[in-house]
C-alpha cells in the first residue's frame, strides 16, 4: 500500500498513520533512504524539519527527529515557519531533504508530514516510492528500525535565525525600486505558520499592516479564518478602509486576496493578474482541472495558453517544467512563481501582486476589472472510507447525462480528495442557480449510492 497522498501523509492525530510510533518509523526509513543515496560517505546526510502551529506538532517533531537520528541523519530544527520557508531553507543549508509537519488548511486535530528534496522541490516519485517500500516492511514487522552502532547516530541542531533568513528571502522577491508605504494591508495569518513572518515582511517593506488571527494557541489554526474562510478578511478590509487584504492558510503556501471594496480575488484571479498585467506577460500558464473556464478564456484573449494539470501543486510543477514556463497555480491559492521560488509560497505570491499594483499604480479592483469567472459550485460528499465514484455504473451514467445537458455552457468535474475521504462534486455553468442545483443534485446522487 502507499502511505502517501497527493500532499504527503496526512490524517487525524492519534490514529494510524499519524501516531508517534509510525512517525518514528517514517523518520528512520526516510533517513535510511538518504543514507543509502548519500554521495559523500565522509559527511552524514542532513534534513531540515519545520512545522506549523498545531499542538500535535511537538509530538510529531520529536518522533521524526528520533527516527532520523537513529538512521544516522543530522537534523536542523526550524520550528514554526511556512511550508515554503522550509523548502527555501533546505536549499540554503544544502540539506539532503526538508520535512514539514502540517495538515495545511485542515483543522487542528489533523496533522501530516510532507517532504522536499534537497533542491527545495516536492520529493520525486522515485524517492517517495523508495521510502514507501522500506516503510511497508517495517510497519508489517519484517525489519528493525534502530541504529545498532551509537557512533553512527545523527545529531540535531536548533536553528535560531531561520525566521530572519526567510524574511529576507521574501523581501528579495519584491522589486527594490518600490515600497509599500502608501498601502494599508490587512493580513489574515490563519493562526498558522505565517503568523509572525507574514506581517513582518509587509511592515519591513513599508506597509501599514493590520494583522488578524496572528495569535496561535495550538488549536485555533484555520478556525474560521485564513484563506479557506475569507469572509473574515473581507469584512476587516472594509471596516479598516484598507487598500488590500491577504489571507494565508495554516502552513502559508496558499493565498487569497481581497480588493479595497471587499471583493475576493482567488487563485485564478491572482494568476490572471500575474500573467497579463505585469511588465512582462506570461508565455503560458499551468492551472488544474479546477481552474475556472473564465481564466482560460481571459488568457486566450491575451494570447496566453492555459494547460490543465491534475489537482495538486506537484502536478502544476510538472506541467511548468515540461513547458519551461514559470507561472502556475490553483484556484485554492497555491501559486507557483518559479522565477522567485521553487515551490508555492503565499507571501511571495502576494508580494508579486503588490509589485504589479506598484508598477501600474492601479488598485486590485482595477487590475481585475473585466475578469469574469463562470459561476462554480463545489459540494463535498464525506465517506466512511474512500471509494472511486467511477466504479459505480449508476453514477457514471448520471455524470454522463449531466455533462451532455450543459454541453457548450459549462462542465462538471467529479474527483476524489487526495487528503480526506471526500468526493468533490464541481459544476461550472453560465447560470448560478442552475449551477448550484446541478451540483447538489449530483452530490445527493453520490451520497445515496456511495454513502447510503
Amino acid at each position: 500500500m502507499s502511505y502517501f497522498g497527493t500532499d504527503g501523509i496526512r490524517g487525524l492525530f492519534g490514529k494510524f498513520p499519524i501516531t508517534p510510533d509510525f512517525v518514528l518509523k517514517l523518520g528512520y526509513v526516510a533517513g535510511q533512504v538518504l543514507v543509502d543515496k548519500n554521495p559523500n560517505p565522509k559527511k552524514k546526510p542532513s534534513v531540515v524539519i519545520g512545522k506549523d502551529t498545531r499542538l500535535s506538532g511537538y509530538v510529531i517533531e520529536a518522533a521524526l527527529q528520533a527516527g532520523f537520528n537513529s538512521a544516522g541523519v543530522d537534523v536542523h530544527m526550524i520550528g514554526p515557519l511556512p511550508t515554503p520557508a522550509i523548502a527555501h531553507l533546505t536549499r540554503s543549508f544544502h540539506a539532503d531533504a526538508g520535512v514539514v509537519i502540517s495538515a495545511s488548511h485542515n483543522p487542528y486535530y489533523d496533522n501530516g508530514i510532507k517532504f522536499f528534496s534537497g533542491d527545495g522541490r516536492k520529493l520525486s516519485d522515485d524517492m517517495q516510492n523508495a521510502i514507501n517500500e522500506k516503510l511497508e516492511g517495517i510497519v508489517e514487522g519484517h525489519a528493525d528500525y534502530f541504529q545498532e552502532d551509537p557512533a553512527r547516530l545523527g545529531k540535531h541542531f536548533r536553528i535560531n535565525d531561520a525566521k530572519g533568513r526567510y524574511i529576507e528571502f521574501c523581501k528579495g522577491s519584491f522589486p527594490y525600486q518600490y515600497d509599500l508605504s502608501n498601502l494599508t494591508i490587512v493580513i489574515d495569518c490563519a493562526n498558522g505558520a505565517g503568523y509572525s513572518v507574514g506581517p513582518r515582511v509587509l511592515r519591513e517593506l513599508g506597509a501599514n499592516v493590520i494583522a488578524i488571527h496572528n495569535k496561535p494557541n495550538g488549536v485555533n489554526i484555520n478556525d474560521k479564518c485564513g484563506s479557506t474562510y475569507p469572509e473574515t478578511i473581507q469584512q476587516a478590509v472594509v471596516e479598516h478602509k484598507a487598500d488590500v487584504g491577504i489571507a494565508l492558510d495554516g502552513d502559508g503556501d496558499r493565498i487569497v486576496m481581497v480588493d479595497e471594496n471587499g471583493a475576493l480575488v482567488d487563485g485564478d484571479g491572482i494568476l490572471y493578474i500575474l500573467a497579463t498585467k505585469s511588465e512582462t506577460k506570461a508565455v503560458g500558464v499551468v492551472g488544474t482541472q479546477m481552474s475556472n473556464m473564465g481564466l482560460q478564456l481571459a488568457l486566450e484573449a491575451e494570447g496566453i495558453p492555459l494547460e490543465r494539470a491534475k489537482v495538486g501543486d506537484r502536478y502544476v510543477m510538472q506541467g511548468l517544467e515540461a513547458n519551461d514556463w514559470i507561472l502556475g497555480g490553483e484556484p485554492s491559492g497555491h501559486i507557483l512563481c518559479l522565477d522567485k521560488s521553487r515551490t508555492g509560497d503565499a507571501i511571495i505570491a502576494g508580494l508579486q501582486i503588490l509589485a504589479v499594483m506598484a508598477e501600474t499604480k492601479q488598485t486590485l479592483s482595477q487590475l481585475t476589472a473585466g475578469f469574469k469567472l463562470l459561476p462554480q459550485s463545489l459540494v463535498n460528499v464525506r465517506l466512511e472510507q474512500m471509494q472511486d465514484p467511477y466504479d459505480f455504473p449508476e453514477l457514471v451514467q448520471a455524470f454522463d447525462e449531466a455533462s451532455k445537458s450543459i454541453e457548450g455552457r459549462g462542465r462538471i468535474l467529479i474527483r476524489k480528495s487526495g487528503t480526506e475521504p471526500l468526493i468533490r462534486v464541481m459544476v461550472e455553468l453560465d447560470n448560478t442557480e442552475e449551477c448550484d442545483a446541478l451540483a447538489h443534485k449530483l452530490a445527493d446522487k453520490v451520497k445515496a449510492v456511495m454513502a447510503g
